[in-house]
């Protein structure tokens, strides 16, 4: 591997994921420049578990969802162990599935039967959370050098800072929606009612808890329907 075209293209792809404008945009060019940059790469995905269910973001083929799946029924897989938690394995990689594994006696045989020939996996991680797993997949047995592994590590590393930021920036934003929202209902109400902003605010929250619907969801009720009529 070249490696000083490597770090010229990293530095390039750093640059490209702050530019992206979503997390489904800054998820699919990570998964897009693993099969660009890491050698012996056809496929990569993102799995991420929410409470105990497997989730694929950004697959660039149907193989990633297909081997997520799978390991999801089967309850075992390298990808499923390193999305799990940092306290195991943060890097995994698989010469080769068509051989026995005893880690995963389940999912390696029928990961196989699916077309996977090897694997890589890279636990995304920031000093403060868990992000999910960046797996990379080959149809060829052998596909993976220690060269690949140390790229794709490369490559996760930058891509947890750069998921971890567009998360944070699409979760700020969507807190600046709410209150802009809810302030807007509470205007509504404040203007149709005669309230102050206290008892305004008070019969958002009452409302919501009442009908067990968020905060947001009533706010923008009342600005569709111009109050909670």
């Amino acid at each position: 591997m070249g490696w000083d075209r490597f770090a010229q293209q990293m530095a390039s792809l750093a640059r490209d994921l702050l530019a992206q404008d979503s997390v489904d945009a800054t998820l699919e060019r990570i998964t897009a420049a693993a099969t660009e940059l890491v050698e012996g790469c056809d496929a990569a995905g993102i799995l991420v578990l929410r409470n105990h269910t497997v989730e694929s973001l950004a697959p660039t083929e149907q193989l990633v969802i297909d081997s997520d799946q799978l390991q999801h029924r089967l309850g075992e897989g390298p990808c499923f162990d390193a999305a799990r938690s940092s306290l195991g394995e943060r890097v995994f990689r698989i010469a080769d599935l068509t051989t026995e594994h005893q880690h995963w006696p389940a999912y390696a045989p029928q990961a196989h039967d699916l077309g996977v020939g090897s694997m890589m996996g890279f636990l995304l991680y920031t000093e403060d959370e868990d992000l999910g797993a960046l797996n990379l997949y080959s149809r060829k047995p052998g596909a993976f050098t220690p060269d690949s592994e140390l790229a794709g590590w490369l490559l996760a590393s930058h891509a947890a800072v750069a998921f971890s930021s567009a998360r944070t920036h699409a979760q700020m934003e969507k807190a600046v929606a709410t209150r802009h929202l809810i302030g807007e209902a509470m205007g509504i109400l404040m203007g149709s009612h005669h309230l102050t902003e206290e008892d305004a605010f008070d019969v958002l929250r009452r409302y919501s808890q009442e009908n067990n619907i968020k905060l947001r969801e009533v706010a923008r009720l009342i600005c569709e329907r111009g109050g909670l009529t």
